[in-house]
């Protein structure tokens, strides 16, 4: 495994993005000690500005507009960086602690600390446009080299997309669905796979305009498996919903108490929960390894050189292996919030 991470060069200059990225930015911690926990949560939580690095104790970043309405005062407009370093803008600012830590927050009338009505526009959602923004390039520019070439094979760019998207369409969706009820659904979980995908390589980038923790973020998870529950109980035949409040299973398991009923109607709520979860604890989970291993620089500097220079070889090595695993993780995430979704489709369309 180790010869095959020194033989792949590509993940060099990821791993090298990462290092500039996170030394420059964390060199004061050298002196002032690490705190790995705030460090590793600083990059993979959402912000209202767009980080970039710091250079001579200067933070570089990119201010985003906050856009909040207090239930007093009414709506408000303004650029992030008049929160920096504990500023108060027009009366707001951002909590240090608490349940609303790192959040845009006021003080009401009653002297209460509580959130405004906010539809700012933070780094995560910079991210989606990003991301909506080469799906939809990606998509029509394939579709574009087919209209314009009806009769040819594609090749290059648009014959990787024909691989890919025959792939999952054929052997994912149309097996998972049926030949014959697949084609409504194709359109969603192809759209699903690709968000999915260029998500997570956009967070496995460190650097402007990579970096934002899209599908790390819960609530973009949520929104994916709350499409797939829809799509999977609105579409659903009377077979399935006929299994779910009197399935197939012993009548004492029925009545006089409806364990079996219960319990399947208990599931239609944990499958999407699962996808929830399972894209969002895996993504989140990688950065933060990622992060944790290259703070082993910062807690060794101070223990000598001979120690730091081990410790900085060997974090080097694993968060090359992680980027490599990173990297196999995008694809196999999207892979499998796909094909889960589409089995959970397919079973609410089988019939009698």
């Amino acid at each position: 495994m180790m010869n095959n991470i020194k033989n792949n060069r590509s993940i060099w200059p990821v791993l090298l993005m990462w290092l500039c990225f996170l030394v420059p930015a964390h060199a004061d911690t050298i002196e002032k000690g690490v705190d790995v926990q705030e460090i590793v949560f600083s990059h993979i939580q959402d912000a209202y500005t767009w980080h970039i690095t710091e250079w001579n104790g200067k933070e570089i970043a990119i201010p985003l507009p906050v856009l909040v309405k207090s239930e007093e005062r009414g709506w408000d407009l303004f650029l992030s960086h008049h929160l920096h370093h504990g500023q108060v803008h027009h009366d707001y600012y951002l909590a240090s602690e608490g349940e609303h830590a790192g959040k845009v927050v006021e003080k009401n009338s009653r002297g209460e600390e509580v959130r405004p009505i906010d539809l700012s526009l933070t780094k995560n959602v910079c991210g989606l446009f990003l991301s909506c923004g080469i799906l939809s390039f990606v998509v029509l520019r394939t579709a574009r080299w087919y209209k314009k070439h009806p009769n040819q094979v594609p090749g290059g760019f648009t014959g990787v997309m024909e691989t890919i998207i025959s792939y999952v369409q054929d052997g994912v969706i149309r097996e998972s669905i049926g030949k014959e009820g697949y084609r409504p659904f194709s359109s969603y979980l192809l759209t699903a796979f690709f968000f999915i995908l260029i998500n997570n390589l956009i967070g496995i980038i460190p650097v402007f305009p990579g970096g934002a923790n899209i599908t790390g973020n819960i609530a973009i998870t949520a929104v994916l498996a709350g499409c797939t529950f829809i799509a999977v109980n609105l579409f659903a035949t009377k077979e399935y919903w006929k299994e779910i409040f009197w399935p197939k299973a012993p009548i004492y398991l029925k009545l006089p108490l409806p364990i079996m009923p219960f319990v399947e109607f208990f599931g239609v709520f944990t499958k999407p929960f699962a996808l929830m979860i399972r894209l969002f604890a895996n993504i989140m989970a990688g950065h933060s390894i990622i992060l944790a291993l290259t703070c082993l620089i910062f807690i060794t500097a101070s223990m000598g050189f001979a120690v730091n220079a081990g410790m900085t070889v060997v974090s080097v090595l694993f968060c090359a292996f992680m980027n490599c695993l990173e990297l196999f993780v995008a694809c196999l995430q999207a892979y499998i919030f796909t094909l889960l979704s589409a089995n959970y489709i397919g079973m609410a369309r089988i019939k009698e």
